[in-house]
């Protein structure tokens, strides 16, 4: 079985976890896959990208019948390096991405959920950190991230507790962009994406880019990265294309030729 599918449509790049008969949980094949396709992604393979679960999952989390092995997993700090690139790659990609979820998504795949930059889910989403239940702490960068989502507190709660929580609490607390019936969630997100995937790269990718830094910047830091990165806008194709639709009153076709290389925030 191919345990991660990859499927494009135009600009939109769909990677589904694909290990429904353990809930997606992640092994080492899945996460050298998620590996290469985000490299892949990276280089320029798609405008946009949707991260969802095969089988009315996302992900159980980490495949622990893998991990309890001490003669398969020999190494856990080199082991967790090659699950942070994957982390890392996830949240620098340069262009959108989307995680739709439908049932749960626990521990670690939870947290590659967080590390998109929009969340679609089901009613019947759950999320857990449930790391502190097997005796482990937040890994792919729950720890990271959820301080910045709903605060100190709220995270100690997710995380000292392992609490599972539904789709709309989840909303509540900001960890969710949007909840959508089942029966809509497939249209919804294929219509987001598509939106994302027509958006202008090169811009999209130093938006990204700016609000990610942002949290540890100075006002001044952020307004001198700002000029940076509007200078890269302002002498690339897409902004020549924006002006020219919005002067001849019609959608803007993004040719997006300056690309992901133009990003020059730092």
């Amino acid at each position: 079985m191919t345990v991660l599918l990859a499927e494009q449509h135009g600009g939109v790049r769909t990677l589904t976890l694909n290990r429904p008969d353990r809930r997606n949980a992640l092994d080492r094949a899945l996460w050298a896959a998620l590996r290469e396709q985000l490299a892949e992604i990276a280089a320029g393979g798609a405008r946009a990208v949707v991260l969802t679960g095969a089988g009315g999952a996302f992900s159980g989390g980490a495949d622990l019948t893998a991990t309890v092995d001490v003669e398969e997993f020999p190494d856990p700090a080199e082991e967790m390096r090659g699950i942070n690139e994957v982390v890392r790659r996830l949240h620098e990609l340069p262009v959108p991405t989307v995680a739709k979820v439908r049932g749960p998504a626990y521990g670690a795949g939870w947290n590659l959920a967080l590390a998109c930059d929009l969340v679609v889910a089901a009613p019947d989403a759950r999320f857990c950190q449930i790391f502190t239940r097997r005796a482990l702490s937040p890994d792919c960068g729950g720890s990271w991230v959820l301080p910045r989502l709903v605060g100190l507190q709220q995270a100690k709660r997710l995380t000292l507790l392992a609490e599972a929580i539904g789709a709309e609490e989840a909303l509540a607390l900001g960890l969710v962009t949007w909840v959508r019936p089942e029966a809509e969630i497939d249209a919804f997100t294929t219509e987001l994406a598509g939106r994302l995937a027509a958006g202008a790269p090169t811009a999209l990718a130093q938006t990204k880019a700016l609000l990610a830094a942002g949290a540890d910047r100075t006002l001044d830091e952020a307004l001198d990265a700002e000029t940076r990165a509007q200078a890269v806008n302002l002498t690339g194709p897409d902004v020549l294309e924006a002006f020219a639709a919005f002067l001849e009153k019609r959608e803007p076709v993004f040719p997006g030729a300056n690309g992901n290389a133009g990003v020059n925030v730092t």
